[in-house]
């Protein structure tokens, strides 16, 4: 930002500190061609970094006190600069934007596409501050690290402190991760509600029953999402989260079995594996390990008296397991 790059810094440093070196010396400490240290001299007196000595055509390292204060306030101007510059041109785009505002009132794109994570989370930032109301999100992928659940801290809970009612639903394997159960807990004491399902169809979120975001490729979200603004895709999203929302369990509540013994995650795992999915992809979908699924049927073909996965399944559909 204030136009030293690594080598000249280093350059710099090492004048500071020996005020005799002349550029031989420095040149074989730093291990460039004079040529190359010459250049680098040259770019530091630009910089208003070395002044003339009191020995005719040599120059001395000016005190860094005084050198790196004047570039930090050359580029404070700069940024004010800048940022006047910004401030004309988005005035004259709100002119243009409002002088063609009817005539393309009935073209608006009701879908956005946002590359990368990067996007992604910058405008999950946008509208997390717009929020006036509530923000529902599906959450699938399991353990979450707590980096990544720190780092929303703050945006979570600038938006609870606007009274904007905030549902989450993770998958059930977060109540055995101590980091991201330890966050659920932490949202639920801040006014917001936590539940939890075996499985889930999609990341997502919606703000306000307005706007929603959906992974552009559900099995990939880091590829980027889309955003969606149009009345019948948001209420079918809606409609969806408040579906899975009824039949999820707070996190707090005990693990259910069903009448057979079966907990949600056992359910769960036969439906998918009973749809074709392997081990592998049903323990991303459950958010669990492949060494845990593998165990979870092991133990049902146990309980199922079956020898092979095929056996298990004819037993499963017996029993009205599936």
């Amino acid at each position: 930002m204030l136009g030293l790059d690594m080598r000249t810094e280093a350059i710099y440093r090492l004048m500071l500190t020996n005020h005799r070196w002349g550029v031989a010396e420095l040149a074989e400490q730093v291990g460039l061609p004079e040529a190359e240290l010459r250049k680098a001299l040259d770019h530091l007196a630009e910089l208003k970094l070395l002044t003339h000595s009191t020995v005719p055509g040599e120059m001395v390292p000016l005190d860094p006190k005084v050198g790196l204060q004047t570039l930090l306030q050359r580029q404070r101007f700069e940024l004010q600069r800048q940022q006047e510059e910004f401030e004309r041109c988005q005035a004259a785009i709100t002119c243009v934007l409002d002088e063609y505002a009817d005539l393309y009132a009935g073209r608006q794109q009701h879908a956005e596409h946002l590359l990368g994570v990067e996007a992604v989370q910058e405008r999950i930032k946008d509208l997390a501050r717009e929020a006036t109301s509530e923000c529902l999100t599906f959450n699938p992928g399991g353990a979450q690290s707590a980096l990544s659940l720190e780092a929303s801290k703050p945006l979570d809970h600038d938006v609870m402190s606007r009274g904007v009612m905030m549902r989450t639903v993770y998958l059930d394997s977060v109540r055995n991760d101590s980091v991201t159960a330890e966050y659920a807990r932490w949202l639920t004491e801040s006014g917001g509600q936590v539940r939890t399902v075996p499985a889930l169809p999609l990341r997502m979120l919606l703000i306000d029953r307005r706007v929603a975001l959906v992974p552009v490729d559900p099995g990939n979200s880091r590829k980027g999402a889309v955003q969606l603004s149009g009345i019948g895709a948001v209420a079918g999203l809606v409609a969806l989260f408040e579906q899975v929302w009824a039949g999820a369990a707070p996190l707090g509540a005990s693990p259910e079995r069903d009448e057979q013994g079966l907990s949600r995650q056992e359910q769960e795992l036969l439906r998918l594996l009973a749809e074709g999915l392997t081990d592998a992809a049903a323990s991303v979908k459950l958010g669990l390990s492949l060494r845990t699924v593998r165990r979870m049927m092991a133990d049902l073909m146990e309980r199922l008296d079956a020898r092979s996965r095929f056996a298990a399944g004819l037993r499963s559909a017996e029993r009205g397991w599936l």
